[in-house]
């Protein structure tokens, strides 16, 4: 089972204090770990990430229940997704392809509103959003004219992510979905989906359910994509939806777990922003953090040791003015200021900062409005922020 199945309807109120007792099980000499010994406190990010460490350090023995985690082959695919991507590439023609292709290096010599960091395979990826393109490298001490291009067909693209077999990118303002492999060094544009909601902004793999999920940024939507183990085609093969979300910009999503978290959005009403928790097979509600206007235009809600980090980009009106970086032990005590503001402490401040990922034990920001701080990288050690170092 997952780390936190519900069972009963009292886990929709907001508070859900339990305890972790799954590192005793296994102390203890269990075969399993499952979600009777292992319940968390949603609200806690002490809690999440205390779970979340728990479970990647059992491994297969952490019991997952969930189906979607299961082998699956590509004909139970087929007979059951939405559909399957359009195919560009056939896999009999990916070594002919590559073989004609040229790696280009980056024809920029800056980054325009970079918006993701990630390692893939031994390669650093920088998604350059307003360039229009993807690059990567295999050292952060690359000029940046020296990086590869990935590709250039995209248009402010804003997130890639990788199973080690395919990479999957969000084409936001072209509302697609792209899907690459790599042969001989070289990223081959072998798939696509169309017509993926609207502007889909963020994307992401997770390991324990085998499952790419792409937001809808505008829509409430989230994309399900997979493929089987014994191929690379890849389906769509579910639209899970949040309907109150649809017509509010959020920019992202967190999962940990079963639980999956939504940063809030702008949606133009008088409607008080809030953060929702949601069980992420279903996305039905569990909990709701209602923010202040100050901070409504959330763009990444990030569980780091005791804190949540939170980078904003705006408030409910829309001016960047109020662009920061905070953390906070509680999403409960948002509302009533319990939170610490970072951003100028250690990132300079004045910019636009944007998402934050891990590699390793190092954190990446990227950040816009600001010449040359478009990407940091730190260390967090015991709650303290350490080796901040502005990379590009």
């Amino acid at each position: 089972m997952h780390i936190f199945n519900r069972k009963t309807k009292s886990f929709f109120q907001n508070k859900f204090l339990l305890t972790l007792t799954a590192s005793m099980a296994l102390l203890s000499g269990c075969d399993t770990i499952t979600d009777e010994q292992v319940q968390i406190d949603y609200s806690s990010p002490s809690s999440v990430v205390e779970a979340a460490n728990l479970r990647d350090s059992a491994g297969s023995a952490y019991d997952t229940g969930n189906a979607d985690s299961t082998s699956t082959s590509e004909e139970e695919l087929a007979a059951t997704s939405l559909k399957s991507a359009d195919v560009l590439v056939a896999k009999e023609d990916i070594q002919t392809v590559a073989d004609s292709t040229e790696v280009q290096y980056n024809p920029q010599t800056d980054l325009s509103v970079p918006t993701f960091v990630t390692q893939i395979d031994g390669l650093y990826f920088i998604v350059d959003c307003y360039h229009n393109e993807i690059i990567y490298s295999d050292s952060l001490d690359t000029y940046i004219s020296n990086w590869s291009v990935m590709t250039s067909d995209v248009t402010q693209a804003h997130t890639i992510a990788s199973d080690g077999d395919v990479y999957l990118v969000d084409d936001t303002e072209n509302n697609r979905v792209l899907v690459y492999e790599k042969c001989d060094g070289k990223f081959i544009n072998t798939q696509v989906f169309n017509e993926i909601g609207n502007r889909p902004h963020y994307t992401v793999y997770d390991n324990w359910t085998d499952t790419f999920y792409t937001w809808s940024s505008t829509t409430g939507e989230l994309y399900c994509f997979r493929h089987g183990d014994d191929s690379n085609q890849m389906y769509l093969t579910e639209i899970r939806s949040i309907e109150r979300l649809n017509s509010t910009y959020v920019r992202s999503f967190t999962i940990v777990g079963d639980l999956i978290y939504f940063v809030s959005g702008v949606t133009g009403t008088t409607t008080t922003a809030s953060i929702l928790c949601c069980d992420l097979s279903t996305l039905d509600v569990l909990a709701e953090y209602a923010v202040p206007d100050s901070m409504a235009g959330m763009v990444q809600i990030t569980p780091i040791d005791d804190y949540f980090y939170i980078t904003i980009s705006t408030d409910a009106t829309g001016s960047q003015d109020a662009a920061t970086i905070i953390r906070t032990n509680s999403l409960e005590g948002l509302m009533a200021g319990d939170y610490e503001d970072i951003y100028a402490t250690y990132f300079i401040g004045g910019g636009t900062p944007y998402y934050i990922s891990k590699v390793d034990d190092t954190y990446f920001l990227t950040e816009h409005r600001l010449a040359g701080h478009s990407v940091w990288s730190f260390n967090v050690v015991d709650n303290e922020i350490q080796n901040v170092i502005s990379v590009y």
